[in-house]
């Protein structure tokens, strides 16, 4: 029977969000049927991404149409779970955790989570939560990617900051490890690195063991072999001492320590650093002399070197190569930006005092090495890891060795999951709490990265909430409060401020952590609970912003200021409050001009100079020579564990319909090693590694570099509980043990691996 429409229905309205499969965020609008995205495109009136979003933002329907917990789980005995109520749930869940805490400390609690890539107002609740258990050890994903950068950037400008690329006016763009076609990581990629290859007066530089669909646009491609990047770096900085192509003027004006680098990189023999690479040395040459002549360089590194061996040192040389050239602080080089919520890391050493129970690593950032989890957990240290409150991440299939991962689980005398479905780590854990998707509640990033204008966008629901799963802000306010961490006393009276203004409840809310500083590390759950019930259109999850907006507005006043807002103190905070709440589809919140990056350097560093000699880095690259790189003869090969392609987005979207090529994400291997191995397409491959073996299709492609193989992220999932899983989870192959000795980052792209033909049956 043939179906007609009533052309008579209005249309579906557009709503302004933001996409989540990424760092990024762009701004996007959505229309909504069935309590699910039916048609998506990029916002125009976006102040950031202004219109672009690449297609990956077309499948978000498959993350809000993941399989929903609705009620809180409890594991029974046999591993089941049975549904319980909510208030049994926020009890049992209380109480298990305060019993941990009362046995062991709630330094043996540690938090992991946080939020993902937009999902970050439940973590900033979260922190009353650690406050009131007293957790000590946090991390996230982060802490397995960019906390080796997050030391660096401490000690060259004597506080954790960040720097961004500015690609839009860069004479020279350097992508090291990273192939932003497929993973961005800064607005408008495409466009950009589109702009740059056409421009003959640019250039595109590209190091990548893999010809990327990046590299493959490059003016120069240096094709690294596998872990040997700090070979390359070195030999490009020796090439900018050697060659004299350094900003002399820059490093005496601007820079100290330059000098011990210069010694160090100048008597390295490139051709042989090159050959150890695995890059004919005229074209090192050629691209670290392109970058020294340049009139503006931008660099940006990405997971390539950061999760690979010297990954530290990597991030280090990978930043000498602007500071010694002078490319900072200008239009079209790397500079620092601001951050709305600046107290997450603005301000704090390198790294703390702490060390990680059983395994003596640091804690950088307030970060302690995720790859740590199972070692801190399965020690005989009576200090380990004994209780665990996992949010909006999924460890056990993200970190590397998963199978000790589901060991360290069960080891564990508690572990809570908050999630909106059930994932890989949720089926470990004691207790699971359904949350939000990031669609049916207010949620923000904190990864605010751009300069010289900077923008933070609070998103408003546009779908419409279930019954059962709540909101991360209010599952920790419940807990707080069973946890008599807070009670009525403590709030008194501020939320009858909050009915008389923003700067009555300001005045009011100071003078209550005056009389009762512990509400400090409470005041997210505060501000939700007194600030968040006057909020225009139900927005009591963001009150927590209020406390970021003042934070920001005390930190960066002359920035707020040039995005246009007025006021002094906590008025100006208020006026950007204001505007976050109003503008749904974000807000420019700071403008700076280039001479900000010094005056925010001065804070941590009076001479207000790059700190650029790290002596454990330096004797690092000073071991460089002798370091044997034979490689393993029983694992001839290197694999890359997640490599991001058109149709992986980490775990975020499960169901494996959403990708329309590379169902069974493929095993890839270069022409000349399939025809050793007799591997012909449509084959199958047997992957060994020292922790597991697997098997996966082959995709031959001249992309990838003779003994180097990859498979992609975001597979091995289950779809929905006893669902099928599709691909290979490449963390069942890889190895906690190696990882960096500094930061702690594993070498999820450098596993050492061995390739067999599969048997027809596999």
């Amino acid at each position: 029977m043939a179906v007609t429409r009533d052309t008579t229905q209005a249309p579906a309205e557009w709503l302004p969000t933001a996409c989540v499969l990424c760092a990024c965020n762009c701004g996007i609008e959505v229309q909504v049927a069935d309590g699910n995205l039916t048609r998506v495109k990029g916002d125009k009136a976006h102040p950031g991404s202004k219109g672009y979003a690449c297609e990956k933002a077309q499948r978000l329907a498959y993350y809000q149409g993941n399989p929903r917990i609705t009620a809180p789980l409890r594991r029974r005995a046999d591993g089941g779970y049975d549904e319980v109520d909510w208030d049994t749930a926020i009890a049992e869940v209380a109480a298990r955790l305060a019993r941990v805490r009362d046995d062991h400390g709630g330094a043996s609690i540690f938090y992991y989570g946080g939020g993902g890539q937009g999902n970050h107002l439940g973590g900033a609740h979260s922190g009353a939560l650690r406050s009131a258990l007293g957790v000590r050890f946090s991390s996230n994903a982060l802490a397995q990617e960019k906390t080796g950068e997050i030391w660096i950037d401490a000690h060259l400008f004597g506080h954790i900051s960040h720097t961004t690329p500015d690609f839009e006016q860069a004479e020279v763009a350097v992508f090291v490890g990273k192939n932003p076609w497929m993973a961005h990581g800064f607005p408008h990629a495409r466009p950009t690195l589109k702009a740059i290859a056409a421009d003959p007066g640019r250039a595109l530089i590209v190091i990548d063991p893999r010809r990327s669909e990046t590299a493959a646009m490059a003016d120069i491609h240096l094709q690294v072999r596998p872990g040997g990047d700090a070979f390359l770096l070195a030999a490009m900085l020796a090439v900018l001492v050697q060659d004299d192509l350094l900003d002399h003027g820059f490093l005496e004006a601007r820079a100290e320590g330059h000098d011990e680098v210069i010694a160090a990189v100048r008597d390295i023999d490139v051709d042989e650093y090159a050959r150890r690479a695995g890059v004919d040395a005229a074209l090192v040459r050629a691209a670290a002399r392109r970058i020294g002549t340049a009139a503006s360089v931008s660099i940006l590194e990405d997971l390539g070197i950061q999760q690979a061996p010297h990954s530290t040192l990597n991030s280090y040389l990978e930043k000498l190569l602007w500071a010694l050239t002078g490319h900072f602080a200008r239009p079209g080089c790397v500079n620092l930006h601001t951050q709305f919520s600046p107290g997450r890391l603005v301000g704090r050493s390198r790294e703390s005092r702490r060390r990680t129970p059983g395994t003596g690593e640091r804690v950088i950032g307030g970060m302690f090495p995720a790859a740590a989890i199972p070692d801190a957990v399965l020690t005989d240290d009576p200090a380990r890891f004994r209780g665990a409150i996992i949010e909006s991440s999924n460890p056990v299939h993200s970190l590397p060795d998963s199978p000790r991962m589901r060991e360290a689980m069960a080891a564990l005398e508690f572990s809570v999951v908050v999630d909106i479905t059930m994932t890989e780590t949720a089926m470990c854990a004691d207790y699971v709490l359904p949350a939000l998707t990031q669609y049916e509640k207010y949620e923000c990033t904190f990864f605010n990265i751009e300069f010289p204008r900077n923008v933070f966008h609070l998103r408003a629901p546009v779908v419409a909430a279930p019954d059962g799963p709540l909101g991360e802000p209010e599952i920790h306010r419940r807990l707080v409060r069973a946890l008599g961490a807070l009670c009525d006393e403590d709030t008194a009276g501020l939320a009858e401020a909050a009915t008389r203004g923003l700067g009555v409840y300001a005045a009011a809310f100071a003078a209550r952590l005056r009389e009762r500083p512990q509400l400090l590390g409470l005041a997210a759950v505060v501000l939700y609970e007194t600030l968040g019930p006057v909020l225009p259109d139900d927005a009591a999850p963001a009150a927590a912003l209020w406390g970021a907006a003042q934070m920001c507005a005390a930190t960066y006043p002359e920035s707020v200021r040039g995005a246009g807002f007025e006021g002094e103190g906590t008025d100006l905070g208020n006026a950007l409050f204001e505007a976050v709440l109003r503008e749904r589809r974000g807000v420019v919140f700071s403008v700076d001009e280039h001479e900000a990056n010094w005056a925010w350097i001065r804070r941590g560093r009076p001479s207000g100079r790059l700190d650029l000699a790290i002596p454990e880095l330096l004797d690092e690259l000073a071991e460089l020579a002798g370091e044997d790189d034979g490689g393993d003869p029983e694992f001839p090969f290197v694999l890359s564990a997640g490599e991001r392609r058109t149709n992986t987005a980490m775990t975020l979207i499960r169901d494996p319909a959403w990708r329309k090529r590379d169902p069974h994400g493929a095993l890839r291997i270069s022409p000349a090693d399939a025809q050793a191995l007799g591997l012909a397409d449509g084959d199958s491959a047997e992957v060994t590694t020292r922790r597991a073996r697997c098997t996966a299709p082959i995709e031959i492609t001249d992309t990838m570099r003779p003994g180097h193989i990859s498979l992609p992220n975001g597979y091995g999932l289950a779809h929905g509980p006893g669902g099928p899983i599709t691909g290979v989870a490449p963390n069942e192959l890889t190895d906690g043990a190696r990882r960096d000795w500094l930061a702690g980052t594993p070498w999820h792209k450098h596993v050492p691996a061995r390739v067999e033909k599969a048997a027809a049956a596999a």
